[in-house]
């Protein structure tokens, strides 16, 4: 794949990951956008292949970081919170235990 492609893909990839994770925040999603276009806007005239490189690496592990890290809570009454995690954070909960399970 051309460099031009895996730029283009790193971000779509930020765009897609924004979209999930600032869902129904309109105030987030704007800034996300904001600063996701002003970013790769700011390094457009890069032409060093080790830069480019760099950069790729970092707009990857800020989508980690986004996707991975970054939860939605919402004010939702004096001292309330409201959390909102997306399906892909959630984690089964399995109490731990010292003993192995049986088969049923």
């Amino acid at each position: 794949m051309g460099t031009r492609l895996k730029i283009l893909s790193t971000f779509k990839s930020l765009h897609r990951t924004r979209m999930a994770v600032f869902k129904d925040d309109d105030k987030a999603l704007t800034a996300a956008r904001l600063k996701i276009n002003d970013e790769f806007r700011k390094n457009k005239e890069e032409t060093s292949e080790e830069n480019i490189k760099k950069m790729m690496k970092m707009g990857s592990s800020v989508e980690a970081i986004l996707r991975e890290g970054v939860l939605q809570v919402e004010h939702v009454g004096d001292m309330k919170l409201l959390l909102r995690p997306r399906e892909s954070l959630l984690l089964e909960n399995v109490p731990y235990s010292d003993e192995p399970r049986k088969k049923a």
